[in-house]
């Protein structure tokens, strides 16, 4: 049973961008996030638990539907070798980031407007 005023709903919602398929939501974010901390794909994936080929896949898969790259690689050598982001992946996440931020506030406010108040969700 529901306090008289409290809101029995919670805002949920997935935002993602598209081209001739899904191109980039969160879900990329995170990794590209992830591998700009750590500097490697291979650390992210495992941080996530997802595996790297699957990962591998997925950022090849959003370079093309881009047309560009996302990863500088360096191939192993004393240190390991690793991953970092590129010009336009740094671009891409700056813009993700600052947009979903707006969203989520603008998002926050219609559901406030929408769904708060005296009646809450209660429509009798």
């Amino acid at each position: 049973m529901h306090n008289k005023g409290s809101n029995p709903f919670k805002l949920k919602y997935k935002i993602w961008l598209e081209t001739t398929g899904k191109v980039f939501g969160e879900g990329p974010c995170e990794i590209l996030l992830r591998i700009k901390r750590l500097g490697s794909l291979r650390a992210a994936t495992a941080e996530m638990g997802m595996s790297y080929s699957h990962a591998w896949k997925l950022i090849k898969g959003l370079e093309k539907r881009l047309g560009y790259k996302l990863l500088d690689s360096q191939v192993g050598g004393v240190s390991g070798g690793g991953a970092s982001l590129t010009p336009e992946a740094e671009e891409l996440l700056r813009r993700y980031q600052s947009f979903m931020k707006e969203a989520e506030e603008l998002l926050e406010e219609l559901f406030q407007k929408h769904f708060q108040g005296p009646s809450g969700g209660r429509f009798r």
